[in-house]
């Protein structure tokens, strides 16, 4: 039997999912590290430790499955986008991985969002102008921190910083490089206006590939620590939000990828790049003749562990108590309450929010509280806030590609059968949840197995991903929800102007002191 590795290093750990060549799972792990989030705004990880954790996974997966010489064909990577590393001029890092999640250069981003040059780039790069892409990271620390914005010789991602470690060669795949704000996705180069505005010039950021490139000659002690043979192939892969569409078959025109994990997002792919006139999508690259045109949330399941930690500490506790999962209870506890939380709207902009507004400064809200709403009102209004805000980035899709034909939805949140109906009752259209959780790592492996001619074509995944429940609306339910998206959507409308000031007021008022920084 043949098999390929996908690796996807994700936001808070690196899953490593072994398949053969029938999509069937032969091997898993999941290995994850901290976020550090020392200072406002600030959200790093230590490349150092998400190669670690990518070195275990992978060998800890090939140890248990005992492969055969020549059997593993090679390892795929997804990864997760807008990364940005300070490297010396001996590739040796002056910063930590500054995540998509780093808000810092928000003042920054604001000023080029609001200028004509904006979005011309936006235009050229299919990247929307917000604080996670590289290239505002890029024009923050050139003005606030330029000694050290000096010092760096090389600017990459966390998957370009892990190939030059195995590899010893700076490249970088075309989809994680649509993803950085400096890729022109009409000459599928860096463009010369964005390193313009960043400060940074070509011969500073890794040679470009196809999502398909090989990779091979892996260094020997490498090879050892992971347990592979020197010439094993790694595909340097895609960004995990283009591959979670190919994970799920999501990848003829009109049919639509709903993902909901730690963040979530809204995906459709078409066969040439295309841009919102609006900016509030973005569009990036997967394979020839793929382009993935979307919308991300920063809110997703992170804003459910918000409730559970914040709001629902007594629940925790006795889920504890019984041994079962504190989600499966509070979920149990949410379905108890009517479609609609009876008036109750919650705004999840926890972390700012990126689709549909674009806004690092969105913060999150109830609205509509009463003296008869209770906390199982407070769960399920924060359930379907999550889901409102996404169907707000379908309705902005739906203006660039049109109506979608079918949804296919993945994520951890897949695992609720409420929040799957959720889902379905307030897009009002049939969702299918295709077997496989892991899409994203799928996505990676099917694309391997293309590179390594093992499958004729991607839509050779159509026979991988089955489908385990199709969820139809429900009449009784998606009648609240028509009522109450009307007013969640003039509702985000109003309350956008005053982010800026609430978020201002909160810089001021956080203590300053709360860690150190970090070199970036």
């Amino acid at each position: 039997m043949d098999y390929t590795l996908g690796v996807d290093i994700g936001t808070t750990s690196v899953k490593t999912v072994l398949f053969d060549t029938e999509g069937k799972v032969s091997g898993y792990s999941n290995n994850g590290y901290p976020l550090y989030q020392d200072t406002p705004d600030m959200a790093e990880e230590d490349p150092e430790e998400i190669f670690s954790a990518m070195s275990d996974g992978i060998t800890e997966v090939l140890r248990k499955a005992n492969l055969a010489e020549g059997e593993l064909k090679g390892v795929s990577f997804s990864c997760a986008m807008h990364s940005l590393i300070l490297l010396d001029d001996n590739y040796k890092p002056l910063t930590r991985a500054i995540t998509w999640g780093d808000n810092r250069a928000v003042h920054y981003a604001d000023e080029l969002k609001n200028s004509d040059k904006g979005m011309e780039i936006y235009q050229h790069t299919g990247t929307p102008i917000h604080p996670m892409t590289p290239l505002t990271k890029l024009i923050w620390l050139r003005n606030d921190k330029p000694e050290l914005f000096k010092q760096a010789s090389y600017f990459v991602g966390i998957k370009e910083y892990i190939i030059h470690k195995l590899f010893g060669v700076l490249k970088e795949d075309y989809s994680i490089a649509n993803a950085t704000g400096l890729f022109n996705i009409f000459n599928m180069d860096w463009d010369e206006e964005a390193l313009k505005v960043a400060g940074v010039t070509a011969d500073q950021l890794p040679e470009l590939v196809d999502t398909t490139y090989q990779l091979k000659g892996i260094h020997e002690e490498y090879a050892k620590v992971l347990g592979i043979s020197a010439d094993t192939p790694f595909i340097i892969g895609a960004s995990d939000g283009p591959l979670a569409n190919l994970g799920v078959n999501a990848i003829k025109p009109g049919v639509v990828a709903v993902t909901i994990g730690t963040s979530g997002a809204v995906r459709v792919v078409t066969d040439k790049p295309k841009t919102d006139p609006k900016a509030r999508v973005f569009c990036y690259y997967l394979a020839k003749d793929m382009w993935v045109v979307g919308g991300p949330v920063n809110n997703g399941g992170v804003v459910f562990r918000w409730v559970r930690d914040q709001l629902c500490a007594p629940e925790k506790v006795t889920a504890e108590q019984m041994k079962i999962d504190p989600y499966d209870l509070l979920t149990e506890i949410a379905a108890k309450v009517p479609a609609g939380s009876d008036g109750l709207l919650f705004f999840p902009f926890l972390g700012g929010e990126r689709a549909p507004i674009w806004d690092a400064n969105a913060r999150g809200s109830f609205f509509g509280l009463t003296r008869t709403h209770t906390r199982a009102h407070m769960i399920r209004a924060a359930l379907e806030g999550i889901v409102y805000n996404l169907y707000t980035v379908m309705l902005a899709l739906e203006e660039v590609v049109g109506k979608p034909t079918s949804i296919q939805a993945s994520g951890g949140f897949a695992r609720s059968e409420l929040w799957r109906q959720m889902l379905t009752d307030i897009f009002e259209q049939d969702v299918a949840i295709p077997e496989s959780f892991e899409s994203t790592a799928l996505g990676a492996a099917t694309l391997g197995m293309y590179s390594l001619g093992l499958i004729d074509s991607l839509s050779d995944v159509s026979k991988f991903v089955g489908t385990t429940n199709v969820h139809h609306p429900d009449a009784a339910n998606f009648t609240a929800y028509r009522e109450l998206v009307p007013i969640y959507i003039r509702l985000s409308r109003s309350l956008q102007p005053e982010y800026k000031n609430i978020a201002d007021f909160q810089r001021r008022h956080e203590n300053p002191d709360g860690g150190s920084e970090s070199n970036a």
